[in-house]
């Protein structure tokens, strides 16, 4: 996904020199090619996100639309009061990029962890909330947000690392609020799965495994956590028997937190399933797909339990 978030940020770069892009001393070498394009239009901002978010926020002041990137906990965690108080209270126009999103980098250990930054961050007001499933996703976003009138606000745009499956074959229609379907067995299906960025994968292929037990499966991207879809959870939860959110983010606080708010305003009796990492530090070294096991983020861990949910 960080190749991919290089490659389009260059890609568009000539179109508007109004965008800059600030890092927190990494992906230098990832971003040569952005660099020889615009050179003016680069800053690395050091070991120093938070002095990095103050900077993005003047910046858009003066006129300018910044993406700031780093590593996850530390364009996140880091920086809270500053994107709190810097960029969505004064509702600016920077986009910070968090990659390594998750448990992508599961084996540096707990300090690189970010299975709460949805859970913060959704708690601040004018701030839209994006987690792309796939590079196709991730390229189509970053053209979503620079369409955008200059005075839309903040955006958090959650990325994986890389290697990320593609879910998608093409390119497909992204809008902002608007989910993305990835697989379904028919027009009429008995589940749904609202999947969050980069565990689709394991999202399909828990799909996969109800199909072979009779059962009718659409899956989704859930790309857009805030503004939460409204409209769409309404006729999601209308049209299944069970609505299932599945992510790479604690359950406290994440989408599936999200949905259940949502669904206790709305005084429905509609069944919904979520999974996501427990309420628990990994203090264990692993990498991400040992890493979501021990989570119980697998497809056949998650399969058995939206059996068992049903059978209830």
């Amino acid at each position: 996904m960080r190749n991919a978030f290089a490659r389009v940020l260059t890609e568009i770069a000539p179109d508007y020199p109004e965008m800059l892009l600030l890092t927190g001393d990494i992906g230098n070498r990832l971003f040569d090619s952005f660099k020889e394009i615009s050179p003016n239009n680069f800053f690395n901002c050091g070991i120093a996100e938070a002095n990095m978010i103050g900077m993005a926020a003047g910046l858009a002041m003066s006129g300018f639309r910044p993406f700031v990137y780093t590593i996850t906990p530390f364009i996140t965690l880091r920086c809270i009061e500053q994107i709190r108080d810097d960029l969505c209270y004064h509702d600016l126009p920077v986009t910070f990029v968090g990659t390594g999103s998750g448990l992508s980098y599961a084996e540096l250990g707990p300090t690189h962890h970010s299975l709460d930054d949805i859970g913060t961050l959704r708690t601040f007001p004018n701030l839209t909330i994006l987690t792309p499933s796939d590079i196709y996703e991730v390229e189509s976003a970053v053209k979503s947000i620079m369409q955008r009138p200059p005075n839309s606000g903040p955006v958090y745009l959650r990325l994986g690392k890389k290697n990320e499956p593609l879910m998608h074959s093409k390119p497909p229609h992204f809008e902002i609020g608007k989910p993305l379907l990835l697989q379904e067995t028919s027009n009429k299906c008995d589940i749904i799965i609202l999947s969050v960025g980069n565990i689709a994968k394991v999202s399909c292929e828990t799909a996969n495994v109800l199909e072979q037990q009779g059962l009718s499966v659409r899956v989704v991207s859930f790309h857009t956590i805030k503004p939460l879809p409204r409209d769409y959870l309404t006729q999601a939860f209308e049209e299944h028997s069970l609505v299932v959110t599945i992510e790479e983010h604690s359950k406290i606080g994440g989408l599936g937190s999200a949905v259940a708010e949502w669904l206790i305003d709305t005084d429905s009796n509609a069944k919904l399933l979520r999974f996501g990492t427990e309420d628990s530090f990994l203090k264990k070294i692993y990498h991400q797909h040992s890493a979501r096991s021990y989570f119980g983020l697998t497809s056949e861990n998650i399969s058995s339990q939206i059996l068992q949910k049903i059978r209830d």
